[in-house]
């Protein structure tokens, strides 16, 4: 047996008892798959293996192969990174969550939220390399948010990106928020395309269909502005954040958190957007429905505005239905379209996500929404629904994995505030005229 011979033998024995276990994640062994392969190309071109010997003594198969992606989420008020692999197996995460403090300044100061970003930003990355014991050399790829979002909190994480990503000679994946909150639910499910996408947060609401990973067909939108900001100013209206039982939760959740001891139908219901039959949402109606009762129970009860009305309950029961009624109807329409048109095949599935997704009350209509049409629910679970660094590296997974070049070079790449999700064909929902029939929601 030559010298060669010999030397592909026990490497090979070597890739089979130890590169598989790493592949697999098997903690007692020190070295990440990425450096064992490193060490035993260095070995094999040591002892001058051609690359054809290279390829028997280490045959790669999608099954042992292991792939990781970073990914950084600054796009708001979170400051998220992550790795993943290519099971969709979480390595490692971190998040610094700016909620307090901005509930402290009565909302999100663009200024305020870039500093705290570029506060964490690093120790955020840095506490999730070490959770997955990696280095940034183990990576495959870096996945940043460049766009939609606020433009100074973009570029904090996408500078960041750039920074490890040219230290290591690595290009970047760049990623859209709304892209990735779609697909997130395709990490922790097997979910076809194409599917049906509720996409509902503190800056965004929309319907959409998507037929593939960078293919989405959009439905509808907020003309206006976003549920879970209409969440937060009624819950500031209330003075629901001044209360010891509301601190740290969002307006969403002390809303859900009161409306539980409320009931839904004390006030009238509020016809959003009555005349048009189409996907998109509006919000500021309902914002301003809520700010006017608020202000007349006040005054109609005597209460000192700066103490939580005693029917506080009623009022957040009555504004989480209508909020959800709103959704719901559009949903209806966004239902009968896709069915009108063909758009989903068999496989009528509803993907949920977004800070709103997190409502219990929430889901709960959406999933009773949906059985109506024959669709099912599937919701990302509720620390996935949030922005987050997970989302933005499993979407970067999904793209390395595509086959396709969705590469960039570091210093090409730029941010964004504005950025449509795929291709408009909302007005084709608004051109069929579209009747709906009644809907009944839960009431709790």
């Amino acid at each position: 047996m030559s010298l060669n011979t010999k030397m592909l033998f026990h490497l090979k024995q070597l890739h089979l008892t130890f590169g598989y276990k790493v592949a697999h994640r098997f903690r007692a062994f020190p070295l990440s798959y990425c450096k064992l392969k490193h060490l035993r190309i260095q070995f094999c071109h040591s002892a001058s293996l051609s690359s054809e010997q290279l390829k028997l003594a280490f045959p790669e198969s999608s099954a042992c192969k292991k792939r990781y992606v970073l990914g950084i989420e600054t796009s708001c008020d979170d400051t998220g990174a992550a790795i993943v692999d290519n099971q969709g197996n979480v390595l490692g995460e971190a998040l610094y969550s700016q909620l307090a403090k901005h509930n402290e300044t009565g909302g999100i100061i663009p200024t305020v939220a870039k500093e705290l970003h570029i506060q964490h930003v690093e120790s955020v990355v840095r506490d999730t390399l070490n959770a997955a014991q990696m280095q940034l050399q183990d990576l495959d790829a870096v996945a940043v948010t460049v766009k939609p979002g606020l433009v100074m909190s973009l570029r904090v994480g996408l500078q960041h990106a750039q920074k490890l990503a040219l230290s290591v000679g690595q290009q970047l994946i760049p990623i859209h928020h709304m892209e990735a909150h779609a697909l997130t639910a395709r990490m922790i499910d097997k979910i076809d395309f194409p599917f049906m996408v509720l996409l509902a947060s503190g800056g965004h609401c929309l319907l959409a269909v998507a037929r593939d990973i960078d293919d989405f067909l959009l439905l509808g939108s907020s003309q206006d502005s976003a549920p879970g900001e209409a969440f937060d100013k009624t819950a500031r209206e209330l003075n629901l954040f001044t209360l010891s039982d509301f601190n740290g939760l969002s307006g969403g959740a002390a809303i859900e958190k009161l409306a539980k001891e409320g009931n839904p139908s004390a006030f009238p219901l509020v016809h959003i957007m009555p005349s048009r039959a189409t996907c998109h949402f509006s919000f500021s109606g309902l914002k301003t429905s809520a700010r006017n009762l608020i202000k007349k129970e006040y005054q109609r009860l005597g209460t000192p505005t700066s103490e939580l009305l005693p029917n506080a309950a009623d009022i957040c029961a009555w504004f989480q239905y209508n909020l959800m009624y709103h959704i719901g109807r559009k949903l209806q329409r966004g239902f009968i379209f896709a069915e009108m048109k063909n758009l989903l095949s068999t496989n009528k599935t509803l993907v949920v996500s977004g800070g709103v997704a997190s409502n219990a009350y929430i889901r709960a209509n959406l999933i009773h929404v949906a059985s109506l049409y024959g669709y099912k629910v599937v919701c990302p679970p509720t620390k996935l629904c949030t922005d987050n660094g997970i989302m933005i590296a499993w979407n970067g997974m999904e793209k390395l994995l595509s086959g396709r070049n969705y590469f960039h070079d570091a210093n090409t790449v730029d941010v964004s505030a504005r950025s449509p999700l795929g291709t408009d064909i909302s007005s084709e929902v608004g051109n069929c005229l579209i009747k709906l029939p009644k809907l009944h929601l839960k009431q709790s």
